[in-house]
Parts: structure tokens; sequence; C-alpha cells
């Protein structure tokens, strides 16, 4: 059976779902972000050297104004034509409990042409992702708070300009809070997302689908099983079968997609159980092409590490708009890898998240289809209904209260545990034909 498994599928099933995907010895990741001290302080900027994949840039704002009315300057900025070119951006700054009341905006200047983008808007509302409140990635002194990054594509050249909202007066309780200045050290990140790494010469598993080979943890891509194969992989390898279980669709892994494991934290962090699945929007923007989407993944990345300070990258899984699903988070895409994707509803969960964003623009069918094939698959190996209900304990959020048991659709958008916007209207609204079809693939 083994021998089977292993001719048909051309990587091991313990080492593409048992086990982590994991590295030698010798590429082992240090335990901290590279550009960030232990005290949660940064230098003014940051490089990676030459000869690694990638580069973040971390530039300090200015004030764009005297204005001194509510503390600190209500717009700072930065104009910067003599930067290292880069493809996603993205703002932070030190207190990640600090929200961004405000306005965040940018224009780039193209590499290829030397044009100048129009002004976009940057997602300040990001800190309904991350690690769960009291958790050991949360509480580690490094994390900042953040917008979303959005994608910008090949460019050398940028301005920036962050805007309080001064006219927004808050009741809190019983007393009218006044607007607030902007949170303090603000910071521009520029990423450059590298190169990935071309596949071992001869590494047969990682190009080809259809080849017998020798099993290598760092295949470039788990490939799809029939349903039938699917339920014979899972009882090789010990597991109880599953009465419904949807087949698995091909994944690329981090190795496919050129993940740098050493800027991720050593080890994983699991729970018990996958019990939901939340989907998320990335907020990145949709300007990308579908063979591009590895480096916007690469830069979410290290976006996340390098400059939110989390210890690799807060989603399960990533699906692009032709519908490809990538491997996130490390640690085996088969097992209850702990994420950093819904502010207290991270334990038993799962989070996937379509590149793009989806307020007034409508997801691919691809994406949504993969969506439905991931879960009828995820699920299925905890023997869980898409369209069913569950009860996840909450961490701490600004809709429910810590301790607390919510019921939540086992298939939920990020805005049921969290009030946000996210995963945008749009595909939000297409969840429901997500959860039929997933079940439809499990068989119910």
């Amino acid at each position: 059976m083994r021998g089977f498994l292993a001719s048909s599928i051309g990587v091991t099933c313990a080492a593409a779902l048992a086990l982590p995907l994991t590295l030698p010895a010798s590429a082992a990741p240090s335990a901290a972000p590279a550009t960030q001290s232990t005290s949660g302080a940064r230098p003014a900027s940051t490089t990676a050297a030459p000869d690694l994949p990638g580069s973040t840039q971390s530039l300090p704002l200015t004030p764009r104004t005297r204005d001194r009315t509510f503390g600190a300057a209500p717009e700072q900025g930065l104009t910067r034509a003599d930067v290292h070119r880069f493809s996603l951006v993205g703002v932070t700054w030190a207190d990640p409990d600090t929200e961004l009341r405000g306005q965040v905006q940018v224009r780039t200047r193209a590499t290829a042409t030397g044009d100048w983008s129009g002004w976009q808007d940057i997602d300040t509302h990001n800190e309904d992702h991350g690690a769960d409140p009291g958790t050991a990635e949360r509480d580690s002194g490094h994390v900042h708070g953040s917008t979303a990054p959005l994608w910008v594509g090949d460019s050398d050249g940028v301005d920036v300009r962050v805007r309080a909202n001064t006219a927004e007066t808050r009741t809190v309780g019983a007393v009218d809070e006044q607007p607030s200045a902007l949170p303090a050290g603000l910071h521009l990140e520029l990423v450059d997302p590298g190169a990935a790494e071309a596949p071992p010469a001869g590494d047969q598993a990682a190009t080809s689908r259809n080849r017998t080979a020798t099993p290598r943890l760092a295949a470039t891509e788990l490939p799809a099983l029939s349903k039938q194969a699917t339920e014979r992989e899972l009882v090789a390898l010990g597991h109880k079968a599953q009465p419904y279980i949807g087949p698995r669709p091909r994944i690329v892994t981090r190795h496919g997609w050129g993940a740098d494991e050493k800027l991720r934290e050593k080890g994983f962090v699991y729970t018990k159980k996958v019990k939901a699945a939340f989907v998320h929007h990335t907020a990145t923007g949709n300007n990308y092409r579908c063979s591009q989407a590895p480096s916007v993944i690469r830069g979410i990345y290290r976006y996340h590490v390098k400059s939110s300070g989390w210890r690799d990258i807060g989603y399960n899984f990533l699906v692009d708009k032709c519908g490809t699903i990538y491997e996130g988070r490390a640690g085996g895409v088969a097992k209850a890898v702990m994420g950093a994707h819904t502010l207290g509803f991270n334990t038993d969960s799962m989070g996937i998240a379509v590149l793009g964003t989806f307020g007034s623009a409508k997801p691919s069918a691809a994406a949504v289809t993969a969506i439905a094939r991931l879960t009828a698959w995820k699920l299925g190996l905890y023997g869980v209904n898409p369209r069913g209900k569950t009860y996840l304990k909450s961490g701490g959020g600004n809709l429910y209260r810590k301790g607390k048991n919510v019921r939540l659709n086992v298939i939920s958008g990020h805005r049921d545990g969290f009030a946000t916007e996210c995963p945008g209207r749009q595909l939000y609204g297409k969840l429901g034909s997500a959860r039929s079809t997933s079940a439809r693939y499990q068989g119910r």
C-alpha cells in the first residue's frame, strides 16, 4: 500500500501529511525576526543581506504639518525616489493594541516605465488579524501594529501619506472620546519578495505529478488525489477512515512558492483539531497575474514576519484568482496548525485567504471552487460537515468576550468572529455556495 501511494503521489504520505515540512538543521531559522530586537525596537532602515532572497526596507515617517492640536502631527508621510526596488508596501507602528484611525494612501513609481501610479488606499484595519491575546506569539515583544499590505508591482519610488481622522469623535461608555493622534512609531515598509529558488536538479518529485520518484520533503507541490486514493492514504497512515471526505486538491507547498524558511521562528504550534475554517481576503489588491501569486505570497510572508513581527505567515492556506491553493503557515498541511488569521478564534480553526480585495470586486469562480475543494478535504480529515455549525471559544476580541462559547458556521467569514469588513462583501456573499459545494465534494 505504501509503495502504491509513493508512486501515485510523488511524495511520501508521512512527509506530505503526517509530518511538518521541515528543513535540515543547517537551515534552521533564528528564534526572533532578524530586524527586530527583543524589546520590540527596530532600526530606522533594515535591508536583508544581498545573498538572501528578498529584502525589507523600514523607513520612519515624518510630520507633514506643524499642527499639534491633538498632540503628534495629524499627518505624516514620506517621499523617496532612491529606494531599493520593492513590490509590496504597508505601514506599521509600535503598539499592536493601538488602532490607526485615519487614512493611508500611497503612490509608487514603476521600475519598468518610470511612471507614477495614482494614489491608492491601504486598508488600515489589520488589527483583526494576528495571534490571540495572551498567547506566546502575541506576547513575544516583536509584534507591531500594521496595515494590510498592498501589492504594487515592481517599483523603485514611493510617496506615502497617513492622515488621522481628526473630525471623528467616538462615544466610549458615557464619555465622548476626542479624536486621537496617529499611533507612535509609524514606519513605511517596502518589501521586495525576492525570487524563488529553483527546485534542486533531478528533483522529479518537485517537478512532475505523474512520475514515480524518490520522495522529498522539498517537493514543490502535493498533487491532487481522487476521493478513493485520499481514503486509502488515510488508512495507510493509520488514521480512522472517515465516511465523508473530499478528494485532496493540488496544493503548492511552501517550497513551491519559495518560502525562505530562515525568516520564520523555529518549531510549530498546534491545536487539538480543526472544527472551522475562516475565509479572508488579503486586501493586497487585485492587480496581479496568477504567475505572480508566489511573489505576492512571499511578500505577505515577509511582511507578516519582518514588519508585523509574527512567527510565520498568518494564514494556513492561500488561494489565487486562478484557483491554485498554496500552503501557508508551516507545520504540515493535514495538521491542526495554529495560525494568526482571526483574532480570538485561532484555536481549533484554519484560515484561508484569497489573494485580492473583494469589497466591490467579485472573486473568481475558480477561487470559490478552490475554497470548497480545500475545506471538503481538510475538514473531512476531522469529520466535520462544511454545511454545519460548531462552537468555538473566544480568545478575546471586539465581538465576543474572552471565554465565551460562540456558535458559528463551520465555514465562516472573518467578520463572523471579529467586527471587520474582511473578507469583503463580494467574497462573503459566496460562502453559502462554498459550503454546499464543499459538502457535495465530501459525498453528503
